[in-house]
């Protein structure tokens, strides 16, 4: 018991001889900071398990305590082919083969950060500082994936946009697979400049300029259909409406047509009508004179037609021929015209013929 007393005194004492000795440590604005506990009566010792937030101040017992920072900022390694831009100054751009055997050169760019909650294992599995992390790891894994992956284009795909975006996010997808165990996140790739080989860089933009002669001159020809189309269905149009306005009359005409015969058929039938019931008349006036009654009326007709009529009886003997007779002379001989003048004229016989 009074071992443990005085090992507990002597510790006190030891710490308030050191307290005057402690060093503040303290983190930037984008910084995180790490403790590493080296001696220890009691505690833990190694890289404590959690880290100092930015913008702040601590004080540590020196020689017993040792601290490291890390920049948690968004950063970047820029791998460029000239001197005024990248991490290094020279080429440092990626150089590697498309799929179909031909050599590019790629200038090539990575953001990247620290995961706060993963500084205590950086420092104590990875690297110790910034400059370390960013040369040993960063560097080392995105100069050799990348180039498998942008290695997978045929060479003319580099000349498309969205075809270098869709690999440099399967490149950011594949870093983070590996980094991010690590402790770092890589937030963007972005590709920028290629270079072919001269002369066959040339050849392909020769043949991209020529595609676009072609290009253009399918665009002439399709605008020039679309216009032979537009005037072909403009003409259908014209023959359309013509074709309607020529129906249209000949239904009119149809249809005049066809009241005019509705009219002369209605008037042939009341014509036929008529005649049917005149016929019929007629009929019945032939059946009734053929009866006992028709004589009669016979009688009747003549009679109305003899009304007023003078009469006169010429004595026919034999041999006398009517159709050779004068009737007239006969008549004249008889006196029949005298019978005929005015009750005021003279009446004067008719003189004898001398004998001879």
């Amino acid at each position: 018991m009074k071992t443990h007393t005085h090992i507990l005194i002597g510790c006190l004492m030891a710490t308030l001889v050191l307290l005057p000795g402690c060093v503040p440590r303290s983190t930037g604005p984008t910084e995180v900071g790490v403790r590493t506990v080296k001696f220890s009566l009691f505690g833990k010792k190694g890289v404590e398990d959690k880290y100092y937030p930015p913008g702040s101040t601590y004080f540590f017992v020196p020689f017993i305590n040792d601290w490291h920072t890390f920049d948690v900022r968004l950063n970047t390694l820029e791998m460029s082919s000239t001197d005024k831009r990248g991490d290094r100054m020279g080429k440092d751009d990626l150089l590697f083969k498309t799929v179909d055997g031909n050599d590019i050169s790629l200038d090539i760019i990575v953001s990247w950060r620290i995961d706060p909650a993963k500084a205590p294992m950086v420092l104590q599995d990875v690297a110790t500082n910034m400059t370390e992390l960013k040369e040993n790891i960063i560097r080392t894994v995105t100069r050799s994936k990348p180039r498998d992956i942008f290695g997978e284009l045929e060479t003319e795909d580099f000349y498309l946009a969205d075809k270098r975006s869709e690999k440099a996010e399967e490149v950011k997808e594949a870093l983070n697979t590996i980094l991010a165990p690590l402790g770092i996140i890589v937030e963007r790739v972005g590709t920028g400049d290629y270079r072919f080989n001269p002369e066959y860089q040339k050849a392909i933009e020769d043949r991209k300029v020529a595609q676009q002669r072609v290009e253009k001159a399918k665009s002439t020809t399709r605008a020039t259909e679309q216009q032979f189309v537009a005037k072909v269905e403009e003409a259908k149009g014209d023959v359309a409406k013509m074709k309607a306005e020529a129906d249209g009359s000949f239904e009119q005409a149809k249809i005049k047509a066809d009241a005019a015969f509705k009219q002369e058929e209605k008037r042939a039938e009341a014509i036929r009508a008529e005649g049917q019931a005149d016929a019929a008349g007629i009929r019945k006036m032939n059946e009734a004179l053929a009866g006992s009654g028709g004589e009669s009326v016979v009688k009747l007709a003549i009679a109305q037609a003899m009304q007023g009529k003078k009469i006169m009886l010429v004595p026919m003997g034999e041999g006398f021929d009517v159709r050779s007779t004068n009737i007239n002379d006969l008549l004249k001989m008889y006196g029949v015209n005298a019978l005929g003048a005015p009750a005021n004229a003279s009446a004067k016989p008719p003189e004898k013929p001398a004998a001879k």
